[in-house]
């Protein structure tokens, strides 16, 4: 069996920046990760490497930054003010406010969005909303593990999953 829609696979890798071949993600052996192909959940480069391998597969290839989540876009980087963060009472939690720390936040038509604070000053914090593997060329080495066939009822499961 061939991965192709459908199908589950699951998946032992390493993903690394190319820039300085710094450790991402790894999922282990002992626990891989499952992925359903066919239905627009993964990454379009990323399921189109892997589509025809079979278990015992190994893989080894490059996303350029376009490929996977884009070049970093600068106007998703703003100021916004200290007070978006304020407390119920009008305090700001000074443990939670930190450069580092990401917060999910809505936009003005209820998007959900992940910004993390990269800068934070007297009276405003910098948030990049940038994906954070945007503007990242990614390696991943790996091998299938495992090959199936979903069922209906996985594949509504996974679909599910990939739309919250």
């Amino acid at each position: 069996m061939k991965i192709g829609k459908n199908i589950i696979a699951k998946i032992s890798y390493e993903l690394r920046d190319q820039l300085d071949n710094s450790l991402l993600q790894q999922i282990p052996a002992d626990d891989p990760a499952e992925f359903l192909f066919g239905h627009n959940l993964l990454l379009d480069a990323f399921e189109t490497r892997l589509i025809g391998l079979s278990s015992g597969d190994v893989f080894d290839f490059t996303l350029s930054s376009d490929e996977a989540y884009g070049p970093v876009n600068q106007s998703a980087i703003f100021d916004l003010p200290m007070s978006t963060f304020a407390e119920e009472d009008g305090r700001i939690d000074d443990e939670v406010v930190q450069v580092g720390h990401v917060f999910p936040m809505a936009d003005n038509e209820g998007n959900r969005h992940f910004g993390k604070i990269i800068r934070k000053m007297k009276e405003r914090v910098t948030m990049d909303f940038n994906h954070p593997m945007a503007g990242k060329n990614l390696i991943f080495k790996g091998i299938i593990t495992e090959i199936r066939k979903a069922g209906q009822e996985e594949i509504s499961a996974h679909l599910q999953m990939g739309r919250q």
